[in-house]
């Protein structure tokens, strides 16, 4: 049985252009293509497909995941025993939050005052954060204190998000793109600038109910940030590239967005941990860090130098990026190795 590439996207939960990425990259290639010319998946493509998917939920970036399938390192029951692992984790923490809640539930049928769904929700949202982060990181992450002026600022953000999208705002117009500035300045100051902090919350986000429920930030209030505060870079960039160069970043500026925050985790571990810029995992994450840039960049040096440019002299650009001097810096040594390395080669 053949499955056509739009009908897999949908069942699969992700989008027709993630599939064409991965078939780009050499990650899961369809195994036919119909006389109209559409992809069309087997059972085994599938089957790939599920492994790929599990391995990204815990935590693998594409290129791992590639590496591990292409060796065949995970066997299918290997594959199906970590999401099982993973299932399991969230059910534990799904029954300790219920059992906490009947807790609450009686004690208060007993004539406690507290008001009940105040409590409620505060308990749901400490519980879920508890299962994600430890005591040292919550207290060291501003968006789980839950006071009343974070509460009340985020609440405010949410209200003007979804005023626009009543007024059917676009993304690129001026009060859209000063909206998700605001939203990703305050998003980077709650996680304290730390992108592994920022890389859970989007993980919580996807896989728990209550933090939508207790946010209001929904998939639509996501996408309109995150496209235009994609605007407000792409509006600096195009005072820089020509129109053919712009139109190449329009079209693929999206492509690989995701894959930004855990990288940059990474590379602030590096940093922390005082890798050497020329190591083995320094130049791993060097190579990660030009592909995903040369993604919406192109691979020209010339265009790449305007880049360059842009992003020195336009601080916008470094908003919502969570890199610190720091970590710049040494990812550009471990950069500048990598490009010396390379021209030796050449020569």
């Amino acid at each position: 049985m053949l499955i056509q590439v739009g009908l897999l996207a949908k069942r699969a939960g992700i989008t027709v252009r993630t599939l064409h990425h991965y078939e780009q990259t050499g990650l899961l290639l369809p195994s036919a293509r119909s006389a109209a010319g559409y992809r069309l998946y087997t059972l085994a493509d599938v089957q790939r497909l599920h492994r790929i998917q599990v391995l990204a939920k815990a935590g693998l970036e594409l290129a791992e995941i590639k590496e591990i399938l292409d060796r065949d390192l995970r066997s299918m029951v290997d594959v199906l025993s970590v999401q099982i692992a993973l299932l399991d984790k969230q059910l534990r923490g799904i029954q300790t939050l219920r059992e906490q809640l009947m807790g609450l539930r009686g004690a208060m049928a007993a004539g406690a005052e507290p008001d009940l769904e105040s409590w409620l929700q505060t308990l749901e949202l400490m519980t879920m954060y508890d299962r994600w982060f430890s005591k040292e990181e919550l207290q060291a992450l501003p968006f789980a204190q839950q006071s009343d002026a974070l509460s009340g600022i985020w609440a405010g953000l949410v209200a003007e998000v979804q005023s626009l999208l009543a007024e059917k705002v676009d993304v690129a117009d001026p009060r859209a793109t000063d909206l998700a500035t605001r939203w990703m300045t305050q998003l980077e100051q709650d996680t304290a600038s730390n992108p592994a902090f920022l890389t859970r919350l989007n993980e919580m986000h996807s896989v728990e109910p209550q933090m939508r429920e207790q946010t209001g930030i929904n998939a639509e209030i996501l996408d309109f940030i995150t496209r235009a505060f994609a605007e407000s870079k792409l509006a600096i960039w195009a005072r820089y590239l020509t129109p053919e160069e712009m139109a190449f970043t329009r079209a693929h500026y999206f492509d690989r967005m995701m894959e930004w925050p855990a990288l940059v985790a990474k590379l602030h571990q590096a940093s922390r941990d005082g890798v050497s810029a020329d190591s083995p995992e320094a130049q791993r994450l060097a190579e990660n860090w030009l592909e995903l840039f040369q993604s919406y960049a192109g691979t020209h040096p010339a265009t790449q130098q305007k880049f360059r440019l842009a992003m020195q002299q336009e601080p916008h650009l470094m908003k919502g990026t969570w890199m610190t001097p720091a970590v710049l810096e040494w990812l550009q040594q471990a950069i500048g190795i990598m490009m010396q390395r390379r021209m030796s080669q050449i020569r």
